[in-house]
C-alpha cells in the first residue's frame, strides 16, 4: 500500500471523479499492455474519464499514477 500512496502523492483529481476515492485510491481497473505511459482501461464507461484516450475501439489510461500502479504493481 505504501507504493500506491507514493504513486498518488500530490495528485489532484477532478471534482466528483468516480474512479478515485481519497484515502482508498483508484477504484478503476486497468491493465499493463507494455505501452509505457499508457495502460488499457478496463472500465465500461471509459469514455467518461478525463484521463482516457480512445484508440482503435479501446480506451487507454494516461493518468501517470494509475499507469504506474498497473505496470509496476500489477494492480
Amino acid at each position: 500500500m505504501q507504493e500506491v500512496e507514493k504513486a498518488i502523492n500530490g495528485l489532484r483529481m477532478p471534482k466528483n471523479f468516480k474512479w478515485f476515492k481519497p484515502g482508498f485510491g483508484f477504484t478503476c481497473k486497468a491493465k499493463d499492455i507494455g505501452l509505457g505511459s499508457f495502460a488499457k482501461c478496463l472500465e465500461t464507461q471509459s469514455y467518461m474519464c478525463p484521463f482516457s484516450v480512445s484508440f482503435d475501439n479501446s480506451y487507454y489510461c494516461k493518468c501517470f499514477p494509475r499507469v504506474y500502479i498497473a505496470t509496476e504493481l500489477k494492480k
